[in-house]
């Protein structure tokens, strides 16, 4: 259904004469749609329940690999430019599309793998299935309005966003080495039959999804500090360009204003 749609707008905006580069289509398919089949369909997918790693690893590729992918293919530019604006103006996607948020509702995400929740989030055929759609969606209301937002917060916001990105390199890591550290089996489910002989141990198990959590969280906020960084560039260069068209009696006014404390 999502690939329809997207060849559909893009079919669309080629028919009004505007320029659709390929490589925006093979990314969306290649770095978002492909990778989820694989993940969903593949051996993550068909273990989530049964192997604590391969549910924790499925989640986090989830919220963080396969939205990142998505928006590689900038689905929001197909979009009409006067409803991507109403949009973008949105109240929530301008909550959603800051890092302060991310950060938050990352480590939310991530802290249930410490709690009996995440085993009954795996157990569970219904939840585990829905959570299918429901986390790259999560990841997805993230990722692309930060990908959109950068002229609508100021630089000042911006720089802020970044050093809570580095924040979250830290807090991201916690859930994972918490897990790994931990001597007992925290989502207190019973672990499955080990019907082979490679299976691990509950405890060995929890570890290794420790692991795995660690290093897709910690990887995966690459992407996200570039995209901050970015933001900042255009933001940067918008308020110099600014600046640049003021009259020096406007600079003039404009600084005694910032000096009597007055916006």
């Amino acid at each position: 259904m999502a690939s329809v749609a997207y060849l559909g707008a893009v079919a669309r905006v080629r028919r009004r004469g505007e320029p659709w580069p390929l490589r925006r289509t093979l990314g969306f398919f290649a770095l978002g749609l492909l990778p989820y089949a694989v993940i969903e369909l593949g051996f993550l997918g068909v273990y989530s329940s049964e192997l604590r790693w391969a549910f924790s690893t499925r989640i986090a590729l989830l919220i963080f690999a396969v939205p990142a992918g998505i928006a590689a293919g900038r689905p929001l530019d197909l979009i009409p430019a006067a409803v991507r604006q109403r949009v973008l103006a949105a109240r929530v996607t301008r909550i959603f599309g800051n890092a302060m948020v991310a950060t938050v509702v990352i480590a939310a995400v991530f802290c249930l793998f410490l709690t009996p929740v995440a085993g009954i989030l795996r157990v569970d055929p219904v939840i585990e299935a829905s959570l299918g759609l429901i986390v790259p969606l999560v990841g997805l209301a993230m990722v692309l309005p930060m990908m959109a937002l950068g002229m609508v917060h100021t630089g000042t916001f911006i720089a802020i966003e970044f050093l809570l990105a580095f924040v979250e390199l830290l807090i991201d890591s916690v859930p994972g080495l918490l897990m790994r550290l931990n001597d007992s089996v925290l989502d207190l489910i019973p672990d499955a039959t080990r019907a082979l002989s490679w299976w691990p141990s509950p405890l060995h198990d929890q570890h290794l999804a420790g692991d795995m959590i660690w290093f897709i969280a910690e990887f995966a906020d690459v992407p996200i500090l570039v995209i901050l960084m970015v933001r900042w560039m255009r933001s940067d260069r918008v308020e110099a360009r600014g600046y640049d068209e003021l009259t020096d009696e406007e600079y003039e006014q404009m600084t005694r204003a910032h000096l009597r404390g007055e916006r």
